[in-house]
């Protein structure tokens, strides 16, 4: 698994995200995750969110995600 990869899959799953990935060692992975349509949501919901669109590659291909998410520069929570 390569942090590409885990980028294109979280954007594809919320097209309107801005994702960063990064992690050398094709298990443990740090992302920041920035989406309007994360307005109103708790960080859990949030991370539900992203988690949703990695599906069983959690815990499996991908051991560990740290996850950063947020509304864009431009939006307030």
């Amino acid at each position: 698994m390569d942090s590409g990869t885990i980028a294109q899959m979280i954007s594809e799953g919320i097209p309107d995200a801005e994702v960063e990935v990064s992690g050398e060692d094709g298990v443990h992975f740090e992302a920041v995750v920035n989406s309007i349509s994360f307005a109103g949501k708790s960080t859990l919901q949030r991370h539900r969110m992203v988690y949703a669109t990695l599906g069983k590659l959690m815990g499996n291909e991908i051991h560990a995600l740290g996850l950063h998410t947020g509304l864009p520069e431009s939006i307030k929570d």
